[in-house]
Order: C-alpha cells, then structure tokens, then sequence
C-alpha cells in the first residue's frame, strides 16, 4: 500500500508542477503582450511627440536669431545715441564760443559805455554847492 499512496502522491506532484508551469506560461504571454502594448503606446506617442520637438526646436532657433538681432539693434542704438550725445556737445560747445562769448564781450563793452556816461555825468553834476542849494530850494515844501 505504501507504493499505491507513493505513486498518487507522485501524480498530485506531477499535476501540481503542470499546473504550475502553465501559470508560469500563461503569465509570460501575459507580460509579452503588455510588453509589445507598452512598445506601440511608446511608438505611438514618439510619433505624436516628434512634431512638437520640431515645432520647439525651430521656436527655439526662432528666439535665438530675434535675441541676436535686438542685440545687433540695441547695440546700434547705444552707437547712435552716443554719437548724438558727442554730437550735442560739439555744437554746445560751438554755439557757446560762437554766441555766447561775443555776447560776454559785448555785455562788457555796454558796462564800460555805462561806466563811462555815468563818469561824465558825475562830471557835470559836480557843480559848486550853492548853486545846486538854488536849485533845490525852489522845490522845498514846507
């Protein structure tokens, strides 16, 4: 009998590992087909995708050429201003020696003139005193 309950123990085994191995089987195609799923769904989206790489890289060489060129702009502007600015002084500078200084000289010549009309004034006006009590006192009120 012991041989009988052998070979049934034996059977269960074999059946056992049939079953087992066939889990296992079953279980790989399983993983195979979400392999090969994953790797359409991958393929899918690289197909989808590939378009707005392009589309990024071609913003992105987009945005490099107009940064190069606001560069290239701002740098003629700062020429531009800086040879206005050089410029403005120049005629400053020429507009000063051209008009203002003849302006000084001439301010000066009319002081001098002053100064001297009111020299010969003070010449006339230097009259003996009694002469100008005179004349003052006509004008007296009082």
């Amino acid at each position: 009998m012991t041989g009988g309950w052998t070979d049934l123990f034996l059977g269960v085994i074999a059946a056992a590992t049939l079953v087992m191995a066939l889990i296992q089987i079953g279980a790989i195609i399983a993983v195979v087909r979400v392999g090969r799923q994953a790797q359409q769904a991958l393929s899918l989206v690289q197909q989808e995708i590939r378009p707005l790489v392009a589309k990024a890289n071609a913003i992105a060489e987009d945005a490099t050429r107009t940064a190069a060129l606001a560069t290239a702009q701002a740098q003629k502007v700062d020429v531009l201003v800086t040879d206005l600015s050089r410029r403005v002084e120049e005629t400053a500078s020429i507009v000063q020696q051209a008009i203002v200084m003849p302006a000084r000289e001439g301010m000066a010549i009319v002081a001098a003139i002053k100064a001297g009309l009111g020299a010969f004034r003070g010449f006339r006006d230097m009259r003996p005193r009694a002469a100008r009590h005179e004349e003052e006192d006509p004008l007296f009120i009082g």
